[in-house]
């Protein structure tokens, strides 16, 4: 989702697979001297002779030889790192990163492989649009969001295809203890902590560090949160990277590593989805299926029990394709829950399948694979009046959220699975969104 390494030949100290790997500098420094000793064949009287009769010759020989071992001592290569046991390898200390020199502007950048084609901006590092052909080949932009970075950048965005972190979802009352330390975080969703605090990852902006326009487009967004940020300890080093592996498909791998502190971490990626089209209105008639046969319920004010709820027989049960609209109505305020993922036999790219989602007017299809333990489906209840992309109006219900994620406030909860990263150690999420036609 870096920390200092000792660093081998051979072995880099790097967050990411993919980030930029330096070539090992090697040295060779060899200063021999050796002595010819040429015994000559001559008579010893002869050679009393030559000593006797040139004894300052052997002095200025003498003083040549020292003043050159000199002159090579001096401008011999500085000592070389210790090396290990075996002669031919380096043990190079490699520094931790450090934030970019410069704060990055923001960019709007374009991966398109021909068949879809995506928009996403270094604010938050968000998918601002994203252009998918229906059953006729015909384009339309499926994900909600604005033509200007401004909402993005002022907080008034929705959270509109961001990544949001340090944790995304509820911390309650914005409290957890970690190693014996009370951490407080800030409150921007009372009396909760909501998707990282008042300026999570999805506020920031992010470094372009890679944009590869070529056969598998990609972008790779890096963020270093600074400890004690939004109240979370410690520093850490972020990484995204958006690709398009193949011809209909958008894959997201996020990686974080915490550098001196433990520290929770559970990013997410937000967008809304329409299939239909980002300005037709309402996502009621979707369909979906969602491979988690429990949900952890919440209380009144959306944290987690503790508790795991079965959803057979409930209208939280998608383990089979069902309209939204449908059960809808019968949770109160619309779907906002965490799906505990069930170990699933469909497997895609090491990612096992989380979600479907079909719309009946285009016959689009998207699904997400991923590997994380939970996922958060959410209908947009919030969304009210909101004007986006070309002036279109996004009402209640106007997009869903699939966010893959840790279980919300699972800093608080110890049956829930750990969101605890320590230094050394590193935090991977992938998801990968498929898209088809019926």
């Amino acid at each position: 989702m870096e920390q200092l390494l000792g660093a081998q030949q051979h072995s880099h100290s790097s967050l990411s697979p993919r980030s930029p790997t330096r070539p090992h500098l090697q040295h060779a420094a060899s200063n021999r001297f050796r002595d010819h000793h040429h015994h000559s064949q001559q008579q010893p009287h002869a050679g009393l002779k030559i000593l006797r009769v040139t004894p300052p010759f052997f002095l200025l020989l003498l003083a040549a030889v020292y003043l050159l071992a000199s002159v090579t001592i001096l401008s011999a290569p500085a000592p070389l790192p210790r090396a290990s046991k075996k002669p031919d390898r380096l043990v190079i200390p490699t520094p931790a990163p450090v934030p970019p020199s410069r704060p990055p502007s923001p960019e709007l950048l374009e991966l398109d492989n021909g068949r879809i084609r995506a928009r996403i901006s270094n604010v938050g590092a968000a998918v601002t649009s994203l252009l998918v052909p229906d059953k006729n080949g015909v384009l339309a932009d499926v994900v909600l969001g604005f033509d200007s970075l401004d909402p993005y950048l002022n907080g008034t965005s929705p959270y509109f295809g961001c990544i949001v972190g340090r944790v995304a979802n509820r911390i309650k009352d914005g409290k957890f203890t970690l190693n014996g330390v009370q951490y407080s975080l800030g409150i921007n969703n009372p009396p909760n902590t909501l998707h990282g605090g008042f300026k999570g990852f999805d506020k920031v902006i992010w470094e372009v560090t890679e944009y590869n326009k070529g056969k598998t487009p990609s972008i790779t967004l890096k963020y270093y949160s600074k400890d004690g940020e939004e109240g979370f300890p410690g520093d850490v080093s972020v990484m995204a990277r958006y690709s398009l592996p193949s011809s209909m498909e958008l894959k997201l791998e996020m990686e974080a590593a915490p550098l001196n502190k433990a520290t929770p971490i559970s990013l997410a990626q937000h967008t809304y989805w329409n299939l239909a089209g980002h300005d037709s209105g309402d996502v009621l008639a979707h369909s979906i299926q969602i491979r988690g046969s429990q949900i952890t319920p919440v209380d009144q004010i959306s944290i987690p029990t503790g508790e795991f709820m079965q959803v057979s027989g409930t209208p939280f049960d998608f383990l089979t394709e069902v309209e939204i609209g449908k059960k809808i109505g019968q949770v109160p305020g619309g779907y906002d829950h965490n799906y505990v993922l069930d170990d699933s036999r469909e497997v895609k790219s090491g990612l096992r399948h989380v979600a479907k989602v079909t719309d009946p007017s285009s016959f689009r299809v998207l699904n997400i694979w991923g590997d994380a333990p939970g996922v958060q489906f959410y209908t947009g209840n919030f969304l009210a009046g909101i004007v986006g992309k070309g002036g279109a109006v996004y009402g209640k219900h106007a997009g869903l959220c699939l966010e893959t994620q840790g279980f919300p406030n699972a800093v608080n909860q110890p049956n829930f699975p750990s969101v605890i990263v320590h230094p050394g150690e590193k935090y991977m999420h992938t998801m990968l969104f498929e898209f088809s036609t019926k």
